[in-house]
């Protein structure tokens, strides 16, 4: 058996170290927004090179009140896509602005600069560009348009712990980035967590006072806020866990290295990251147009595999308000047709990629390989 994630192997890595955190928390007596919190904002803030961390109970709170912070509310439009999971969306409904969806670039699979000025009205206010898989969206451009147009940019940082455009560490480059610690993110928590961090005192003062109560000081409310604080345990597991998330981001980066040579002569579309990024693998997604057969293959053989996600935002029942329909973002429906998500996580052992990899092999029936660009560049060609 091999598991999509395996958090019991990573947890018996630094038992010691997690147990001594928990019960210094537990004999502490102090459970919300203690020390544990503080140490932790500020150790994260500096590892993604960034002022101020405020940390909260999920990466959707994260979201909600970075939207929030930079003033979005009813009326307004937040340009983001459509293939990422629903908390993007759900946080800028919960703000009460419209999310406005542009489609992904073939070959990377972010957004797609290109067609973000194209879905800009009057009412637009931010951009929400999501980095998918632990790979970051194209920021140089995006930032460029935010600029020129005098809109905020809101990174969706939740898959992205220490991936880098361009040197600069995800959630860095634009105004305000957004974290979660889901426990099967790279840097995960024993439960429920999220971050945010920015370079602007405003927006992090703002959300101190959003994410508990709008309070001041205790029982003084200055605005109306959430109860979406970080509790003290938390916050002690991730600040065990920052002084290994580099050594499990190079695991995971060398584990995508093997997949890419033991993938290299089969038909399957790999993540093809630019030269000047850091993709730090939170998810190995490939693309075969015979996905659905592999991924039961691989289910049969015992081997966790997974598809992130196999039905976009946009075509979701929930959202069916925002009256998008099938075919208005072809890229992004053609990638959750075709995406199949291998196992990766620093404990998997080469031999167990491996045995991935051969059963894949059964699936396509080896036939020859087309390399990426290919594929993208006859994507392309179709959609124009």
């Amino acid at each position: 058996m091999i598991p999509f994630l395996d958090l019991k192997a990573q947890y018996s890595q630094i038992k010691p170290e997690i147990d001594a955190a928990v019960a210094r928390v537990v004999s502490s007596g102090h459970f919300v927004l203690g020390p544990e919190v503080t140490a932790f904002e500020g150790r994260f803030a500096d590892y993604c090179g960034i002022a101020h961390c405020r940390a909260v109970n999920s990466g959707t709170s994260a979201l909600h009140l970075a939207l929030l912070a930079a003033g979005v509310g009813p009326g307004d439009e937040v340009i983001t896509v459509s293939m990422t999971f629903v908390a993007t969306t759900a946080a800028i409904l919960y703000s009460g602005a419209r999310p406005v969806f542009v489609d992904v670039d073939p070959v990377t699979w972010t957004m797609d600069p290109g067609l973000i000025e194209a879905a800009m009205t009057p009412r637009t206010k931010a951009i929400l560009p999501v980095h998918l898989h632990g790979l970051m969206a194209d920021m140089d451009p995006i930032m460029a348009i935010a600029r020129r147009h005098g809109l905020t940019v809101i990174e969706d940082a939740a898959q992205a712990h220490g991936a880098e455009y361009r040197g600069r560490r995800a959630g860095s480059i634009g105004d305000l980035g957004c974290f979660s610690f889901y426990p099967g993110k790279n840097l995960g928590a024993f439960g429920e967590g999220g971050a945010l961090v920015t370079d602007r005192i405003e927006f992090a003062r703002r959300v101190s006072l959003l994410r508990d109560w709008g309070q001041e000081a205790k029982y003084d409310h200055a605005i109306p806020g959430y109860n979406y604080r970080m509790d003290e345990i938390q916050s002690a597991v991730l600040n065990v866990k920052l002084d290994h998330i580099e050594r499990w981001t190079e695991a995971r980066r060398s584990l995508a290295k093997r997949y890419d040579a033991l993938l290299a002569d089969l038909p399957l579309a790999r993540p093809g990251p630019p030269a000047h990024a850091r993709h730090v693998y939170h998810v190995y997604a490939v693309r075969s147009e015979r996905r659905d057969e592999a991924l039961a293959l691989l289910r049969d053989a015992g081997i966790g595999a997974g598809i992130h996600y196999p039905v976009p935002v946009h075509l979701q029942r929930a959202y069916a308000e925002l009256r998008y329909r099938a075919g208005d973002l072809p890229v992004t429906e053609m990638l959750a047709r075709e995406f199949l998500s291998l196992p990766i996580y620093p404990e998997l052992l080469p031999e167990q990629a491996g045995e991935v990899v051969a059963t894949l092999r059964r699936a396509t029936g080896l036939q020859p390989s087309v390399a990426v660009s290919t594929r993208a560049e006859h994507l392309q060609s179709v959609l124009t």
